[in-house]
């Protein structure tokens, strides 16, 4: 990744910053190069947030390198983790996360997480409960499942105490990518 490796958009439409785009691409190349593992994680990628202004850069571009730039993280933990103690180790810190996500799964649609707190947003149950049932197709049957799949998949809005709180979603999303990733 270089500087100013993606395209603009117009000075009308709004972007992500060239600036800190720019700049974090640059810290995590030079991580991932010479840096000491563990600097940067596919979690520390997944949270980066970066200001939108006129004329920055198209954010589905920005946000593709960052999905190829956490599954490269990612990989090298694992291959890390692999080398130190073994691949039955990375397996059983697969399966501890996978049995965590599991016993969220089991719970009933509609009811599997939290309501938002107060006026707050939430997500629709039925978009998120479709998700948690494809999450169940594949750890019960293997069923086809890919971290990018799990990344991309999008929620309504649903207001009031009928919804289920974001921040839980949020989190249960990015381990079940995490597992995701690290089994592919």
């Amino acid at each position: 990744m270089s500087d100013g490796m993606f395209r603009t958009v117009s000075g009308l439409r709004r972007g992500y910053d060239p600036d800190e785009v720019d700049e974090f691409f640059s810290h995590a190349r030079s991580v991932y190069e010479q840096g000491p593992a563990g600097a940067i994680s596919g979690a520390d990628v997944r949270q980066v947030a970066f200001d939108l202004v006129r004329g920055g850069y198209v954010t589905a571009a920005v946000d593709a390198a960052l999905d190829r730039l956490e599954a490269a993280f990612v990989a090298r933990h694992r291959a890390q983790f692999v080398t130190e103690r073994g691949q039955d180790a990375w397996m059983a810190h697969l399966g501890a996360q996978a049995r965590t996500l599991y016993g969220r799964l089991g719970r009933p649609d509609g009811d599997r997480f939290a309501p938002p707190v107060g006026r707050k947003p939430g997500y629709e149950p039925a978009d998120v409960d479709e998700l948690c049932h494809r999450l169940v197709a594949y750890f019960d049957t293997g069923a086809p499942l890919s971290a990018a799949e799990v990344r991309a998949t999008t929620f309504r809005r649903r207001n009031g105490r009928n919804g289920y709180a974001e921040g839980p979603v949020d989190a249960f999303v990015a381990r079940a990518v995490e597992v995701l990733l690290g089994v592919e």
